[in-house]
């Protein structure tokens, strides 16, 4: 889960993590309460979505650029009216853009030097990784791959947290020394223990900055969590702006479905993440595109069953639908029926390739023959791929 910039900055402060003032608008009549809470001087004016790129990105109107540092508090609600509701265009977005539904006005920073600094789940050592870089508020994955000697990374123990001397060794890499190497090994344990708390799958800051009279600050906040803890946290899941989310997963996650969507047209739903992956593989190798990842778990219901399936079928970019299970818990007459189910209440007007394996399979297959669908059977996951990537092509 995502959340707003903003939203991580309040974090950051409650964590202890210093960063400047700022003030959320959610409407352009909140642009006045939201400006009088900081001073007269330079304001940054930040569009808000759950996308990376903003500087850089275009308007759907050609205004160009999601963040905008101006002079005066007109200036600024001049800027932010062009901003909000407009469909702003990053290279994390894709074409279709995302509509800004939030600005963040916050106070200006003199510069003196930038840095890169973030938490992360390292799944190579199953380990949280600190990485850091004195190259800050360019793209870090650039860095990596041109200058991999400018990346400090330490991995912390999870049963132990961050021992002390890891800040210190990650502020003494970044330069910093005296007062500042201080304020650093605090920064970095906040950092870690917001982290480690909230069951963050990522933090970060791009950029870290100090300032000309010697404070280490951050000027961007950027946190996402991992999903499968949200339970044990309440508040951060009020934070959940489902307006940034695809309405299709945000309909999946109601029926506790593990589904996201993609850019192809094969749609899947398959029970098992690992078989889900690769019957996306197979798919891909027979030619065709997935439009999606959907799990539905080791023991769906039948309610389930059809709630994914409708899902499947509100997508248009769909042109064909490959159902793969291999029964386990999850029973194949359980499937059967909840697809037959699905497909009264839906005009299913795209082909249907259904492959059954395992528990109950013969009674899953006396279902669907017995029903009215218009589908076709396959015995392996090679012969399924195959027919559902040909009809695909054919309905395009």
């Amino acid at each position: 889960m995502n959340v707003h910039e903003y939203q991580a900055a309040q974090l950051f402060r409650d964590a202890g993590v210093q960063n400047q003032n700022g003030a959320v608008a959610l409407q352009a009549d909140d642009f006045d309460s939201a400006l009088a809470s900081l001073p007269d001087a330079q304001i940054v004016v930040k569009s808000q979505i759950h996308a990376g790129g903003r500087g850089k990105g275009t308007f759907k109107d050609g205004f160009q650029g999601g963040v905008h540092l101006v002079n005066s508090k007109e200036e600024a609600k001049e800027i932010a009216g062009k901003m909000l509701g407009n469909v702003l265009v990053t290279k994390q977005t894709g074409e279709e853009g995302r509509e800004v539904g939030a600005i963040y006005f916050t106070e200006a920073a003199d510069i003196e030097k930038e840095y890169y600094l973030a938490v992360i789940m390292d799944r190579g050592t199953s380990q949280p990784a600190i990485i850091a870089s004195t190259e800050g508020g360019v793209d870090i994955e650039a860095v990596a791959e041109e200058t991999p000697e400018k990346i400090l990374k330490a991995f912390i123990d999870p049963t132990l947290g961050i021992r002390p001397y890891q800040a210190r060794q990650i502020a003494f890499g970044l330069g910093f020394r005296g007062d500042l190497l201080k304020q650093a090994v605090k920064l970095i344990g906040n950092l870690y223990k917001l982290f480690w708390e909230k069951d963050c799958s990522q933090v970060e800051i791009n950029p870290l900055v100090t300032t000309p009279d010697g404070q280490l600050m951050a000027l961007d906040a950027k946190v996402n969590f991992d999903s499968n803890a949200l339970f044990r946290h309440p508040d951060i899941v009020a934070l959940r702006d489902v307006k940034e989310e695809d309405p299709k997963e945000v309909e999946a996650s109601k029926h506790d479905l593990n589904y996201i969507a993609l850019d192809g047209n094969v749609a899947c739903m398959v029970n098992g993440a690992g078989l889900a992956m690769a019957t996306m593989d197979i798919i891909k190798h027979f030619g065709g595109s997935p439009a999606n990842f959907l799990d539905v778990g080791g023991s769906a219901s039948e309610e389930q069953v059809e709630a994914a399936f409708q899902i499947i079928v509100s997508d248009p970019a769909v042109k064909a639908i490959l159902v793969n299970i291999f029964g386990g818990i999850m029973k194949c007459d359980v499937i059967a029926k909840g697809i037959v189910s699905a497909a009264a209440k839906v005009n299913l007007n795209v082909p249907l390739v259904v492959r059954l394996e395992g528990t109950n399979v013969e009674e899953g297959k006396r279902i669907l023959d017995e029903s009215d669908l218009a589908l076709q059977s396959a015995d392996s996951l090679a012969e399924a791929a195959e027919k559902i990537v040909g009809l695909a092509a054919n309905q395009s």
